[in-house]
This record gives structure tokens, sequence and C-alpha cells, in this order.
């Protein structure tokens, strides 16, 4: 397999962390510049809280909000986010755990604890405020958004997908489909599901529920299997299930389905 070169390097991509209210009107760069106060002055909104990543030179770009795995915003996260905007992309990273006190864990029942003490509404809003915080900067191309997910962010991102109705393109990496047919019906952009075959987590009914998604909503459906793949194949610090092939070969399938949505 020819390895892949994206259009920037590391050293040409930005980075910063980022606050911003959730489910109210977010100030403008512009609206910043003319109130010396406003990151000081108290706010009774709850605060999504990031890392922002963006190419450097002159853009705008597509937007892509990535959505972190159980254990929270780790290392692993930070480096996916990193490689997406060396394809061009402006990437923001939510703190997820963010009304839990941002924590990140390695402890299987801690991250299974604060994942299950998420609200679906209260997360939705904070994804969907990520979205708007992109809209804010210079360089994004507005309302141009995509979302990405591994784990229990692949099963946000499904859910965001029947949320927003702007939103250009979902990628769930090996996330519980945990949405009726009912709500499928109400998808609002294509959607690329990566699955994790060993992962039993995932049945076959819930594959087939998703797959009948695409008849019923008119978005298009793609869903890559990886045979004998664990759940979380993707993280190369798991060395317990990462597996290479199936990491490469999903990456190269995400950047292709992004780019036919998000860069025409």
């Amino acid at each position: 397999m020819t390895q892949r070169v994206s259009p920037f390097s590391i050293e040409q991509i930005g980075t910063t962390a980022v606050r911003f209210p959730s489910g109210t009107p977010i100030p403008s760069i512009s609206d910043a510049s003319v109130d010396p106060y406003w990151k000081t002055r108290t706010s009774k909104a709850v605060h999504v809280e990031g890392v922002l990543f963006w190419p450097q030179d002159k853009g705008p770009y597509p937007g892509i909000v990535v959505l972190h795995e159980r254990w929270g915003l780790t290392a692993p996260i930070k480096d996916i986010a990193i490689r997406l905007a060396c394809e061009g992309y402006m990437v923001l990273v939510p703190n997820l755990y963010g009304r839990q006190g941002g924590m990140v864990t390695a402890h299987a029942e801690v991250a299974d604890a604060l994942a299950a003490r998420i609200q679906e509404p209260d997360a939705m809003q904070d994804i969907n405020s990520c979205c708007e915080f992109l809209n804010t900067r210079d360089q994004q191309k507005k309302n141009v958004h995509g979302v990405v997910g591994m784990g229990l962010g692949g099963t946000l991102a499904l859910r965001f997908a029947v949320q927003r109705k702007r939103l250009r393109a979902a990628v769930s990496f090996y996330g519980d489909i945990a949405l009726s047919p009912t709500m499928l019906k109400d998808l609002v952009c294509p959607v690329l599901y990566h699955r994790a075959e060993a992962d039993s987590a995932v049945t076959d009914e819930q594959i087939d529920r998703l797959r009948q998604a695409e008849p019923a909503s008119g978005k298009t459906v793609t869903i890559e299997t990886y045979p004998g793949a664990p759940h979380a194949f993707l993280d190369p610090t798991r060395k317990d299930t990462y597996r290479k092939d199936a990491s490469e070969a999903a990456w190269e399938s995400t950047i292709r389905f992004l780019g036919e949505r998000l860069q025409p």
C-alpha cells in the first residue's frame, strides 16, 4: 500500500485550548476584540472545554468535531485530531466529561462510570455548540462540518447525525448503534460506520438496522467490516486490541469519505 502524503505536516498545524458557552450564542473573534472583559465575565452557562487544531496556512477549511472514547480526552485522540488537521480540516476535540470535571482515566470501571453519567441531551447540546464555535473562526468554512467518533464518541456521532440538520458527514468507529429504526429515518447526512467484527457488543441485528437506514432516510450509509478486529482496533497505545492493517484501512476509508463530503 502506498503511504499517504497529507497536504500539511505536523509542523504546519496550530493548536490551542478553547472554552466557550454551551447552548448560548458564542462571541465571534470580532465581538471579543471590542470587549476586553469577555474572557473574565461571569457566565451562568455551562462551558465546553476542548482543544482546537488547524492548518496555519490561510483557509478557510471544513470543520470536524472529534469525539473521544470512554477513557476521556487522551493523547491518542489528540493524535487523531492532528492527523485530520494535516488533511486540511479545522478540528475541535471537546472534553465530553467536562460536566463531570473533565477526567481522563486508564481504569475500565472508572471509564464505564463516567460514560454512564453522560446525559444525551447535554452531550448533543455541547457537540452542537462545537459546530457553532467553529463557525466563529475566520479559517472555518461556515456550516461545513463533520463529526468523527471512536467507541463512546462513535455512539454519540451516530446520535448527532440525526440531530444537526446542516451536518455534512458522520464517521463512527465501533460505536453502539443505540438508535431505533424511527430515529434512523431522520439521518441528516451520509454515515460511515467501521465495524470491529470481533466486538460482540455490536450485533448483526444492529448492523442490519443501520443498513436499513439508507433507504429509509435517503442518506448514504457505508458499513466497513474488519474481520477478526476487536473494539478499539484504531488505538495504537492499546497493544491488546490494536490491529495495524485494520487501522490503516479504516483511516484511508475515513479520509476518502470525509474528502468526498467536506472537500468536493
